[in-house]
């Protein structure tokens, strides 16, 4: 309740506040808006560079080197011969 009655004090003095001094208001809304739009310009142009970079770095990874049948053979191959291996190990 006293946080009820506490904002709306706080909402009804901002406004009168803000009807006495309207114009010095209005001097700092020209002068804030400016500088809110040059930080949150260099923020946004500060992203969107670092977005591009790691686009350019996935580029460079991509490798596309096609995995050859004879490839897969053999490592099916070498698999079987090492389980084999493992259980006269096991038996010995």
């Amino acid at each position: 309740m006293k946080t009820l009655i506490g904002g709306a004090v706080a909402a009804v003095l901002g406004l009168i506040g803000l009807s006495i001094w309207w114009k010095p208001f209005l001097q700092l809304l020209a002068g804030a808006i400016p500088v809110m739009l040059l930080f949150s310009g260099g923020l946004a142009l500060y992203l969107g560079f670092d977005e591009l970079k790691d686009t350019w770095k996935k580029e460079d990874t991509k490798v596309d080197t096609p995995v050859q049948t004879d490839d897969v053979e053999k490592y099916k191959t070498e698999i079987s011969d090492l389980k084999n291996e493992i259980e006269k190990l096991k038996s010995a």
